[in-house]
């Protein structure tokens, strides 16, 4: 992992290995989450840098760590579809582009040559709310409820067999209530993810 980042940083961050994370409680709808690590350190620092201080160069070794987590949740190789918790278009213009877009192409890039099929879609579009750091947890959930709607005619129909494994992507897993709104509307169109996977869970959550 190059772009700027330290050796002692990359260090670091290569010895993190994906693993399974739950906040308690967990809020209803929330799939099973895989996390490469907890949210401090270098890789804090990174997706600091990566989100809040316009370092895109980061978003292809980041997207290459989230693969490892999207690999190591699915198991083993079959055709998955990749779907990133949309930012909201104030936020998107803040950071010059969707950072979770950014880094889910990049997550796909990493994946297919690997020998995954994989693609990336869109079916959800985020509305307007709150910055959640201005939030308690109670505000953080109201907010999350009304966070999300699916886009016109997103909606799939068919088996659990006939479609790919779908993964939820964001980059942080902190109460879950963001990823658990993301998820209940995508099952009400045919999207529901098997697993959500994210870059860093908040330390105060147990990793398990």
């Amino acid at each position: 992992m190059r772009h700027g980042v330290c050796p002692a940083c990359v260090t670091a961050l290569a010895a993190l290995r994906p693993r399974s994370v739950r906040p308690t409680p967990a809020p209803p709808g929330l799939p099973p989450c895989a996390a490469l690590g907890p949210y401090a350190g270098p890789l804090r620092e990174a997706l600091l840098a990566y989100k809040e201080h316009g370092r895109h160069g980061l978003a292809r070794p980041l997207g290459a760590l989230l693969a490892e987590v999207v690999a190591a949740a699915v198991g083993e190789v079959r055709p998955i579809a990749l779907v990133p918790v949309p930012d909201t278009a104030a936020a998107a213009r803040a950071r010059y582009g969707d950072h979770l877009d950014r880094l889910a192409r990049h997550c796909a890039a990493r994946l297919s040559r690997c020998g995954w099929p994989v693609r990336v879609h869109r079916p959800l579009r985020a509305m307007p709310r709150p910055d959640s750091v201005t939030l308690d947890s109670v505000g953080r959930a109201a907010a999350a409820e009304a966070a999300f709607r699916p886009r016109p005619g997103v909606a799939r129909g068919g088996g659990p067999g006939d479609v790919p494994v779908v993964v939820l992507l964001d980059d942080i897993v902190t109460t879950g209530v963001t990823v658990a709104a993301a998820a209940r509307v995508l099952s009400t169109v045919g999207w529901a993810p098997s697993v959500a996977a994210v870059l860093a869970a908040t330390e105060k959550r147990h990793l398990l």
